[in-house]
């Protein structure tokens, strides 16, 4: 469903907990479906659903918990049948961003197969998230196999329950911590993840010439002129030309061979001869023969 204010979709983070089949092919039942909606500008919880669910086979479900918060056949012996929570589900799930751990092979198939068994469509949503594929592409496997118990612990957020609606909320709270993560190390790459990006928060060498003190101060810039001539490495191959190598780099035995983004700035030319001849050998992009031009009047 939208946003009634502003047309966006709410997305809803859902978990299943089910039966572990014991042989090939044996059916899944749905155990407890659990959801909460979240608002996409904000990341508040609007609203919440869970219920525990009877499958139409009680002896799928273990007499005692195998593992922490597992769900016993006592439990849902007296549990609403699937068809008696179906057009809260449907309700619940149709129309918005389905979001979760693994939903994609698992949850969504299990709701399918759900609904089908009852004679009734599935709902169907207005986009997916699975964490399992955005996480294991952008954040990697720093923390691991990236289950949802893993991820858990390497933020420090406890235990996982596998009770969906604790599940559920735990998977947001990953989600958030991850995104903080790349966005703190998208912000600070060279302090924080190691390779050198120059990001619009960090001020580079050019950037720090273009202070109006410093552009007004004739001896200043001249300064800032040699010492940044001296750090200019010099020409490379026309190969290697779109890859940026600064100081920290340079003696590394296998340098990182990252395209260069809009934000960098390679040098490929010579320190070699007069700052006139370096500027007539190369071309620059407009701020910086501006200086250039500047800095030749200086420096006669």
């Amino acid at each position: 469903m939208a946003d009634s204010n502003s047309g966006i979709r709410e997305i809803v983070f859902f978990d299943l907990e089910t039966n572990v089949p014991k042989r090939s092919g044996e059916q899944f039942w749905i155990l407890e479906f659990g959801a909460i909606v979240v608002c996409p500008r904000k990341l508040v919880e609007l609203e919440s659903y869970v219920t525990l669910i009877r499958p139409g086979d009680l002896s799928v479900v273990a007499l005692r918990p195998g593992r922490c918060g597992a769900i016993t056949r006592e439990a849902v012996a007296s549990a609403p049948s699937f068809e008696e929570v179906a057009d809260k589900i449907f309700k619940i799930l149709d129309g918005r961003v389905w979001a979760g751990h693994n939903i994609q092979r698992f949850d969504c198939v299990r709701v399918k197969e759900a609904f089908a068994s009852i004679g009734r469509p599935a709902p169907v949503p207005a986009g997916m998230i699975d964490s399992l594929g955005v996480l294991t592409q952008k954040f990697g496997r720093r923390a691991g196999d990236m289950k949802m118990a893993s991820l858990a612990t390497y933020f420090g957020l406890g235990q996982q329950k596998h009770r969906s609606l604790d599940d559920v909320r735990m998977n947001l709270e990953v989600l958030k911590h991850c995104a903080t993560v790349l966005f703190l190390e998208s912000s600070l790459p060279s302090l924080l993840n190691g390779s050198w990006h120059d990001g619009p928060t960090v001020q580079t060498r050019s950037r720090s010439l273009l202070d109006p003190k410093t552009y007004n101060n004739s001896s200043t810039l001249k300064d800032q002129l040699h010492k940044s001539s001296n750090m200019i490495t010099t020409r490379r191959p026309s190969s290697d030309y779109g890859k940026l190598p600064c100081r920290e780099e340079v003696s590394r035995k296998s340098p990182p061979a990252t395209t260069l983004n809009h934000h960098q700035r390679p040098f490929p030319y010579s320190t070699r001869g007069s700052l006139r001849k370096v500027t007539e050998r190369v071309k620059i992009n407009h701020v910086l023969s501006n200086i250039l031009r500047h800095s030749h009047s200086l420096l006669r």
